[in-house]
């Protein structure tokens, strides 16, 4: 490969990989969630929550590359199944942000023993449509002419893993900020915007997933 070759799949890969994600993760509208559960931590706990979802983000986004097709195949999933599944543990998501109680309520934090990773990484931040993106990002992997082209396009993707890690955890590092200036009744409503915005989507990704179903017979 020449050079120029070169520098064009590693640009495709990682401005394409990165521009996918950080689209359909859109880390901001993790705020909502990620300040409900982190309510009444101290700053440490609350920059420690920030780091361990980016984190279990990154390792979601790095399993579902090179694990996620052979695992739903092994369990015979599709990937219609996989968002209407995604779209219902959205939907339950927004309900109680919406409601006010559920896994995004205030109350959350001590519904979940792990709430870096559920519901925060999974399905706030890395849900059914990110691993379906990721999974098909893999896909134009493997359909590379040669060796050494799909190590660069593997390498140029977890690029972009990784900056879309860490734009998730400097946007949930400004939660705090962004609660202090918003005040608890601003917080209040936007939580329960984002729960009814979360609702629709995940009505979509429900609808998506039955029209698949419907489509492939």
């Amino acid at each position: 490969m020449s050079e120029a070759e070169v520098l064009r799949l590693l640009a495709t890969f990682f401005l394409g990989g990165f521009f996918s994600m950080i689209t359909i993760i859109n880390p901001p509208s993790a705020l909502p969630v990620f300040t409900a559960l982190s309510a009444g931590m101290t700053p440490e706990a609350q920059r420690s929550l920030a780091a361990r979802t980016s984190g279990y983000s990154l390792a979601i986004l790095v399993c579902s590359l090179f694990a996620g097709g052979l695992v739903l195949n092994l369990f015979g999933v599709s990937l219609p199944a996989l968002r209407v599944a995604g779209g219902i543990c959205v939907v339950l998501l927004g309900h109680g942000m919406l409601f006010g109680h559920g896994p995004g309520s205030a109350n959350a934090g001590t519904a979940h023993a792990n709430p870096a990773f559920f519901p925060l990484a999974l399905p706030t931040t890395t849900g059914p449509g990110t691993i379906a993106v990721v999974i098909g990002i893999s896909t134009e992997i493997r359909e590379q002419k040669t060796v050494l082209a799909e190590a660069l396009a593997y390498g140029a993707t977890l690029a972009a893993m990784l900056a879309t890690a860490l734009i998730i955890w400097l946007v949930l590092r400004s939660a705090q900020v962004v609660s202090a200036r918003l005040g608890p009744a601003g917080i209040e409503v936007l939580t329960r915007l984002m729960g009814f915005l979360l609702l629709c989507v995940g009505v979509q990704f429900i609808a998506s997933g039955v029209r698949s179903f419907i489509a492939g017979g």
